[in-house]
């Protein structure tokens, strides 16, 4: 019983002292975010050949929801496989305001985030080449009426007042609450969710570590590094927050080595692979695209893990 009250003191204090750095960073990132959400959809949308270099580098961008995004506008035909796979790569997720919060050089920060973005664009490039000299690229042909059809939401109804078209006719949902207060609460909601995940975590690994202690747990995960990346890339795919704030927690307390850090934060593509399943018809290509990521987020893990790269 000691030992339980001890953990859960020292974790509620960890947490708590990680609350202010993930409300400031979730407030800019929602701003960021509500600003720019138009520019970055039909930045995308109108990149062609260049989207999986448009979609890594808008990936990188600490934000929600780009990740999900980007798999409605593949559903619709609007981007490229390439492209999806470039955002899903480098979706940031969860991961930055958790690195922040734990106070990680901004160095180490930028490397990250710069070799999520750099394997994104290197893979979307490759696939869409692989894609193209397949002859599968489609027909080139915009497909956002029958995704709306699937979805049922009225696109054709002019008294939808929460639906639109822009001036290519790309359909699109107005967003409420854009002001300040809708920043606010979205922030909060945000950072709430995330130091709930940050609390259980660190509740469950503070048991772990006293239980088997910190040097055994490291020197196991040490010792096997090919099977901890694969993991590490397994929990990436569950799309939710909670698979980044592990992995990202889990690296920073020094228990995840550099390589399978990677491969689960490669994988870490926020909610993108979900809103992908319920959008997409074709799932036979929503398993093969989870696939591609899983196996090139494990693929590079072990590159950085033998070569021996450090973040």
């Amino acid at each position: 019983m000691d030992l339980l009250i001890d953990v859960l003191v020292d974790s509620v204090k960890d947490t708590a002292q990680l609350i202010p750095f993930l409300l400031v960073t979730y407030l800019a990132m929602e701003a960021l975010e509500h600003a720019s959400e138009n520019r970055m959809q039909q930045m995308i949308s109108r990149a062609g050949a260049a989207g999986p270099l448009v979609g890594a580098v808008l990936g990188a961008v600490p934000q929600c929801g780009f990740s999900a995004m980007a798999a409605t506008l593949f559903s619709g035909r609007v981007i490229t496989l390439g492209t999806l796979i470039a955002v899903i790569l480098s979706t940031s997720d969860e991961m930055v305001p958790v690195l922040i919060a734990h106070h990680a050089p901004m160095t180490q920060l930028l490397a990250i985030v710069g070799a999520k973005a750099a394997v994104g664009l290197v893979a979307g490039i490759i696939i869409d080449l692989a894609v193209r000299a397949l002859g599968r690229s489609g027909d080139g042909q915009f497909h956002i009426h029958e995704l709306c059809e699937r979805e049922n939401c009225h696109c054709d109804d002019d008294e939808d007042e929460d639906a639109g078209h822009d001036d290519d006719g790309h359909h699109h949902h107005h967003h409420h609450g854009h002001g300040f207060t809708g920043i606010l609460r979205s922030a909060l909601h945000h950072t709430v969710q995330v130091t709930a995940f940050i609390f259980v975590l660190g509740f469950i690994f503070g048991l772990v570590i006293e239980l088997v202690g910190h040097e055994n747990l490291v020197a196991v995960l040490g010792a096997h590094p090919v099977r901890a990346t694969f993991l590490s890339a397994l929990v990436g795919l569950i799309p939710n927050c909670g698979a980044s704030v592990a992995i990202a927690d889990l690296f920073m307390e020094g228990v995840l080595a550099s390589g399978p850090m990677m491969s689960g934060l490669l994988a870490s593509g926020g909610v993108g692979l979900l809103v992908l399943f319920r959008t997409n018809a074709d799932l036979k290509q929503n398993l093969a695209i989870t696939g591609i990521v899983y196996v090139v987020s494990v693929l590079v893990g072990l590159f950085v893990a033998s070569f021996g790269i450090i973040f």
